[in-house]
C-alpha cells in the first residue's frame, strides 16, 4: 500500500500537481491585467512563457465576448 511519500513520488501525482498549478496561474492572469501589469510582467511573475500568457488573454477575451 502506498504511503503519502510514495504517492507524491508517482508520475500521476506529479502531473496532476503541475496541471493544477498551471490552471491556478492561468486564472490569475486577468486579475494581474486589471492591476495594470504588462504581459511581460505577468509572464515573469508567474514563470510562464509570454506566448502562454498571450494565449490565455485571447481565450479570456473570447469568453467575455460570447
Amino acid at each position: 500500500m502506498f504511503g503519502l511519500t510514495e504517492w507524491r513520488q508517482t508520475r500521476f501525482y506529479q502531473e496532476v500537481q503541475e496541471e493544477t498549478q498551471l490552471k491556478t496561474k492561468l486564472e490569475t492572469i486577468p486579475r494581474l491585467l486589471k492591476m495594470g501589469l504588462s504581459v511581460q510582467q505577468i509572464a515573469e511573475a508567474l514563470e510562464l512563457n509570454i506566448e502562454v500568457v498571450q494565449q490565455a488573454i485571447k481565450q479570456q477575451s473570447k469568453k467575455e465576448s460570447e
